[in-house]
């Protein structure tokens, strides 16, 4: 079997249980993992049903050009579908976006049209207006205009929704999604309804867009709107693809939490997500109290991390904007070890034998275990004044006859500073515990080596 051409891939995208950053989430929570998708994005979906239905209708005719005004996403779908069916693409897009987002727009053959991020939509020098100018300017051009062509939101609809209700076995309660123009979450709500009208739907936005404060009180207040860094959700216009009516409630969610929680995601689930992705986890931890462990909660990934490497994904990026604490932590130090296995011994065990694996692994302390737990500790100093008193008797000893107490345990969130109160001349080493609930040793030359 095969593909007729790379359009045909769009969709069906895995359905993937997330485990260590949700632990603290009572329900089952699963990601739709939108990156599977040709252009690694949900975009794929509804760029490629904007663009058959104007070629239907006649808005599209061939050898045209496709119009769009996009923050890349949209505009990497549209390219898609443009390199097959042989049109030309402009993109109109903001100067918030990374910057390799336009370099594979470029990629594909699009021009890419770069406007001011903080204007007005209806300021002449905003990526919409721009757009729109070209579409009437361009012979034979179409602009696709994803706010408000509801192709958008059909298109997940007739694909998205059906695929989560057949992938959960009709077993969904809740579906979290991160709102930009509103078609994701609108057609993929409209048909999760229609099978089940009691699964609740949670919209997430951003600090310094419209959508929350418009869904509660009806009122588009200009005063929420200011410039915020989080990328592909929230807006300060209100798109028609948002069906407010399907949408149970808004949940804001700060840039910072956004771009640290990507950064969880990739390191502890390893999915290298986008920054919506981020902040979807990020609303879904903080409404974690309305759930049970009955409910089943689908979070949509919309797009990959490799178009964020310059930002999110960037430590000085994250650092100049306050987002990631300039301190190390006990994490770095597990990371940067050169020897990451726990070695440890058995209680009941003869001091030769802690003294060959001291030897041979070239260690100076060890835990010392009693099926499983931590109960005692030994350090070379000790093993050798024990045997060098007496080889023969000594040596024959259990390490429980002279072990000291069990290392101190720490969490990996523990800070350098807050790490070095733990040592003295009596403790060299502590046990630091991970996300996972496995067991490191972080000894002091570990702390020297990473000073």
């Amino acid at each position: 079997m095969y593909f007729k051409n790379i359009l045909e891939t769009i969709g069906n995208t895995p359905l993937v249980q997330l485990n260590n950053v949700v632990k603290e989430v009572p329900a089952l929570v699963l990601g739709k993992i939108e990156t599977f998708n040709p252009g690694h994005s949900i975009k794929d979906r509804m760029a490629l049903k904007m663009v058959e239905d104007a070629e239907k209708d006649g808005r599209l005719q061939p050898g045209g050009t496709v119009i769009e005004c996009t923050s890349g996403n949209t505009g990497m779908g549209i390219a898609l579908a443009a390199c097959v069916k042989g049109y030309r693409c402009i993109f109109t897009t903001t100067d918030k976006q990374s910057k390799e987002k336009f370099d594979i727009l470029r990629a594909m053959g699009a021009e890419v049209i770069v406007c001011p991020t903080n204007v007005s939509a209806d300021d002449p020098r905003s990526y919409y207006s721009v757009a729109e100018r070209l579409s009437k300017e361009i012979p034979n051009s179409f602009w696709a205009n994803q706010y408000d062509n509801l192709s958008n939101r059909k298109a997940h609809y007739e694909s998205t929704g059906p695929e989560i209700w057949e992938q959960t076995e009709g077993k969904i309660t809740h579906l979290v999604v991160g709102v930009g123009t509103g078609g994701t979450i609108s057609g993929t709500a409209k048909y999760l309804k229609e099978q089940n009208p009691n699964i609740k739907v949670w919209g997430i936005d951003t600090f310094g867009s419209v959508f929350k404060k418009y869904h509660e009180t009806g009122e588009f207040d200009e005063k929420e709107i200011y410039p915020y860094i989080t990328e592909g959700i929230g807006e300060d216009i209100l798109p028609k693809n948002v069906d407010f009516e399907v949408i149970d409630l808004f949940e804001k969610v700060s840039d910072k939490d956004g771009a640290v929680m990507a950064r969880r995601l990739a390191r502890e689930e390893g999915l290298l997500l986008g920054y919506s992705a981020g902040s979807a986890v990020a609303g879904l931890l903080q409404l974690k109290d309305q759930l049970t462990k009955d409910d089943v909660v689908v979070v949509i990934f919309h797009d990959h991390g490799s178009r964020y490497v310059g930002k999110i994904y960037n430590d000085d990026w994250m650092r100049e904007r306050g987002f990631l604490d300039t301190e190390r932590k006990v994490r770095d130090l597990i990371a940067n070890k050169e020897v990451k296995d726990f070695i440890s011994i058995q209680k009941d065990k003869k001091l030769r034998d802690v003294f060959h694996i001291m030897k041979e692994k070239d260690i100076s302390q060890i835990p010392v275990m009693d099926n499983g737990s931590l109960v005692g500790s030994l350090t070379e100093s000790t093993v050798l004044k024990h045997i060098l008193d007496n080889p023969l008797d000594n040596a024959e000893k259990q390490v429980e006859s002279i072990m000291g107490q069990p290392f101190p345990i720490v969490n990996e969130d523990l800070s350098m500073s807050q790490l070095s109160k733990y040592f003295s001349k009596e403790i060299p080493a502590v046990i630091a515990k991970d996300r996972t609930g496995a067991m490191h040793i972080i000894t002091k030359y570990d702390i020297i080596r990473a000073v």
